[in-house]
């Protein structure tokens, strides 16, 4: 009998479902959108029954548009948004909307958790410094902020975790995505009782970790019926959203990097040791194949052309607006992507977004193409943080929305000045979750063999030496924006 495996990734604009066979043969793909609400500057939140509706409905139209039978859907495995704080009552509904991971509005609590336990032993334990994004900040602020909520709060979970708990009535998390908590002990894989003293978390509210591939439970019987499948359906642990990207991309083993140019932007390197940046530039993580990752994260990615051309030109045609770009590595425009703050490499939440070089002869394709070489350029970053802890990347893979762009991706390209491979589905993350259940349900023997038997490219953009050479020029004078502005961002938020 043919077997079948859905993959379901909670992005921050949609709730994409893919269906594969045992092969890696993608039969359907439903994607739901859904709304983020911004109370205000800097907050981000997004409603957890947004996300259920999505998904069920998602996956029903993936069952009912392929050709599989329901008895031949094996198993299902996640993707999803990372640090989102999504708290529940005692009766397992959501208490109020989920703080999501751009969120920056528990920039105060960071120098709290400081300030209980020295930044340098915060490295040894999670990995990371403290940051606004990380899940630990947020549960800080909701306590002094809104304790009428933390009091009725039983049980914290990440986003793809509440679908999870939707599905199965299971309590359950991965290593990849609770790593980015900032109350994992990431080098053991394990909750740090450490941290979660230090912080006065009960660890009875947390969900039990499972490695990625490992089955968390199976579908209960009101959400099988909703769905059209059946109970049998086994339920995957899964991963962050990059991390799983990673694993749909065929990013596994030791140096292998991948970029995804989604909501957010980030370079992603595979790495059989656990390491961490003391610069705090790129973070640390665990990886969904058994190893660890370094990853360099910048906020605004694609959401930067998204807020270009919807809010600002007001088209949705975004191929049309790229037709108009003709002089690459020649543009006098430069645009500093930081709509929602920064982090790699400068941990900034005060950042913001910026024009500059405008002159009475800039054109809209100007400042459309500062758009997307700005995202660039801040990818560039990541690379050399890496490059100057001495790891070397020859060449990279893409996925994400922005990667549906030629013009984009011959411009990372060239601005990285290496070879860019293209995988046949751009939809990394959610390919990645059902290559993990495939994994599960014992058609692979591990993460890294079903990423080389299934992973297929179909192209690779290679860099112009006379193009790289100009975009060398002009990164060269990006790189020196944010120094110039930082402390008038700084006086700006004030």
């Amino acid at each position: 009998m043919k077997q079948y495996f859905i993959g379901i990734d909670i992005g921050t604009s949609a709730a994409k479902t893919l269906l594969m066979d045992e092969h890696g043969v993608v039969t359907a793909q439903v994607s739901r959108e859904y709304p983020l609400y911004q109370p205000a500057n800097g907050w981000a939140e997004q409603d957890p029954e947004d996300w259920r509706n999505a998904v069920f409905s998602a996956v029903r139209e993936l069952v009912e548009r392929s050709q599989a039978e329901p008895e031949q859907v094996m198993g299902i495995g996640f993707s999803g948004q990372m640090h989102g704080l999504v708290m529940l009552d005692e009766n397992g509904k959501p208490i109020r909307r989920s703080i999501i991971w751009c969120d920056q509005r528990s920039a105060a609590q960071t120098q709290e958790m400081c300030s209980l336990m020295p930044e340098e032993k915060w490295l040894e334990i999670t990995a990371n410094p403290p940051i606004a994004a990380w899940t630990a900040a947020k549960i800080l602020w909701m306590r002094k902020e809104e304790p009428e909520n933390w009091e009725k709060c039983r049980h914290i979970l990440l986003p793809k975790d509440y679908i999870r708990y939707c599905l199965t009535g299971v309590f359950a998390t991965d290593v990849s995505d609770a790593s980015g908590m900032q109350l994992l002990d990431v080098k053991n894989r394990v909750w740090s009782d450490t941290v979660l003293e230090c912080l006065s978390i009960d660890k009875a509210m947390l969900a039990q970790v499972f490695e990625s591939q490992e089955v968390t439970g199976t579908l209960l019987p009101e959400a099988a019926k909703e769905l059209g499948l059946t109970e049998k359906v086994k339920v995957v642990a899964g991963a962050a959203d990059n991390a799983a990207a990673a694993v749909g991309t065929g990013t596994v083993g030791d140096g292998a990097c991948n970029i995804s140019l989604g909501t957010s932007g980030t370079v992603f390197i595979s790495s059989d040791k656990f390491g961490v940046d003391e610069n705090n530039a790129l973070h640390s993580f665990d990886h969904a194949d058994g190893s660890y990752h370094l990853m360099g994260c910048m906020l605004s990615a694609a959401s930067c052309n998204k807020w270009w051309m919807d809010d600002i030109i007001g088209t949705k045609d975004y191929g049309a607006e790229q037709e108009n770009i003709t002089k690459l590595g020649e543009n006098h425009v430069f645009f500093l992507p930081y709509l929602m703050g920064e982090r790699s490499p400068h941990n900034d939440p005060n950042a913001r977004g910026t024009f500059i070089g405008l002159t009475m002869d800039t054109t809209r394709a100007d400042m459309t193409q500062a758009v997307l070489e700005g995202v660039a350029f801040a990818l560039r970053d990541s690379f050399e943080v890496a490059r100057s802890l001495g790891i070397h990347i020859a060449r990279t893979r893409i996925c994400g929305g922005g990667a549906k762009s030629p013009l984009w991706k011959k411009i990372v390209a060239n601005v990285l000045n290496i070879p860019v491979d293209i995988p046949e589905n751009e939809q990394g993350p959610s390919m990645g979750g059902a290559m993990l259940a495939a994994v599960a349900c014992g058609e692979y023997p591990t993460v890294r063999d079903a990423a080389e038997a299934i992973v297929k490219l179909t192209d690779t953009v290679e860099p112009e030496p006379e193009l790289a050479a100009k975009y060398e020029e002009r990164y060269q004078k990006f790189r020196k924006i944010y120094p110039a502005c930082r402390d008038l961002f700084l006086e700006l938020a004030k």
